[in-house]
């Protein structure tokens, strides 16, 4: 059966002794107990990857650090993976230097800046709200995100800074793994986080946090994480990398076709093996149903998405290059790379356009995209380090 899904890609790069079968048949794919993990769970739960020739074996790892590490030695195969951190190791600025490979986006949307119900109490419930607390009472305040160059910490500096809270100077900003945020503010370690969810429903779930906004506030269809690999990986198995892709798209897929298959998918990865929560915790976001913790509830049309017609699996180089400005603000790198020569070495966009032709998903037909983020400010990719120099607020 393989055979003919491969059959159709054409044959363009290398070929495993003339044949187009995957040249492994298993591969590990690391995750973090995050619902945006759902696509390569339910690849393997439904048996999408034995459609396309092979078996994806999750791995539950605990840390993106040691998601990153893996990655690089070679323990993990690929890994749903932060978009940042991807970005990070490829040009060396989040530890060990490794050429890296984004061959798919696998969500939009559906993470959250949760403040601590302490703060929220005293009326720091938002943004401007938070910014005049801290002005009226000085002490060191402490945010969380969860990796150095990941989403997380960098939709945490952009939102603090759009309320003008310098996250540099103002505050003090940590690391702290997702499963590990809802523990932390208990304990009084952090006054906000930003994480993917369920663990901000969780905070609201056990009265410790109130979600201050979503990121799709922030930025609607923003990029969140992606299916990597190192460059290698794809070079040395590139039949296995189009396999893994074409069932975590159809997984993505199926996802998003309904009602029935979310709760599905929700039941599935709260499970001990996966996310390990309360399916409760998990299946209200994923519909578009949000509490703020504080008595306000809202439908909200750009919750999660896993596929959205292909919209949200195509690797766009503008975001990739987003990550890269964010970097040079917040000075994780010193001078401004080459913005969009590096999101073309490492989003994989001619694999990404064969392999959803071949299954009939629709691909965009620009590698950019344009954005009005909460500021106001416009994001398109074509000036990049102008774009990364015109904040006020900025390393």
């Amino acid at each position: 059966m393989a055979a003919t899904y491969f059959s159709t890609l054409g044959h363009s790069g290398v070929w495993a002794a003339g044949s187009d079968a995957p040249e492994r048949t298993e591969v590990k794919i690391g995750f973090i107990p995050l619902t945006d993990c759902a696509s390569v769970v339910m690849a393997s739960v439904l048996g999408f990857d034995k459609k396309y020739g092979v078996t994806i074996v999750p791995t539950k790892e605990a840390s993106w650090a040691g998601v990153r590490d893996k990655l690089v030695n070679g323990e993990l195969d690929l890994a749903h993976v932060l978009y940042g951190l991807v970005y990070g190791v490829h040009m060396g600025t989040a530890g060990p230097k490794k050429d890296m490979a984004v061959l798919m986006s696998l969500n939009n949307n559906g993470q959250a800046i949760t403040l601590s119900k302490a703060l929220a109490d005293k009326g720091a419930v938002d943004g401007p709200s938070l910014a005049r607390f801290m002005a009226a009472n000085k002490r060191e305040y402490s945010f969380a995100g969860t990796f150095p160059t990941g989403t997380h910490a960098m939709w945490m500096h952009y939102w603090l800074a759009a309320a003008g809270i310098n996250p540099l100077s103002g505050a003090k900003l940590i690391t702290v793994p997702p499963p590990q945020m809802v523990a932390n503010m208990r304990v009084g370690n952090m006054d906000g986080f930003c994480v993917g969810e369920p663990w901000n429903h969780r905070a609201i779930m056990d009265g410790i946090g109130v979600t201050a906004n979503t990121t799709q506030d922030l930025w609607k269809d923003h990029p969140e994480k992606v299916l990597g690999t190192t460059a290698d990986f794809v070079k040395k198995y590139p039949n296995t990398t189009r396999a893994v892709m074409m069932a975590v798209l159809e997984a993505s897929r199926w996802i998003d076709a309904g009602l029935q298959n979310k709760l599905k998918m929700a039941e599935t990865v709260a499970q001990k093996a996966y996310i390990n929560t309360g399916v409760d915790a998990i299946n209200q976001r994923i519909l578009g149903r949000y509490q703020n913790g504080l008595g306000r509830t809202w439908d909200d049309p750009n919750h999660m998405k896993f596929f959205n017609d292909g919209k949200v699996n195509f690797p766009y180089l503008s975001d990739g290059m987003w990550f890269l400005t964010q970097h040079k603000r917040w000075g994780l790198i010193k001078s401004h790379p080459d913005y969009l020569g590096i999101a073309k070495q490492i989003n994989q966009i001619e694999l990404y356009k064969s392999v959803a032709g071949a299954m009939g998903i629709s691909v965009p037909k620009d590698p950019m995209r344009s954005s009005k983020l909460m500021d106001g400010v416009v994001w398109d990719g074509k000036d990049p380090a102008r774009y990364a120099d015109s904040f006020a607020i900025k390393a």
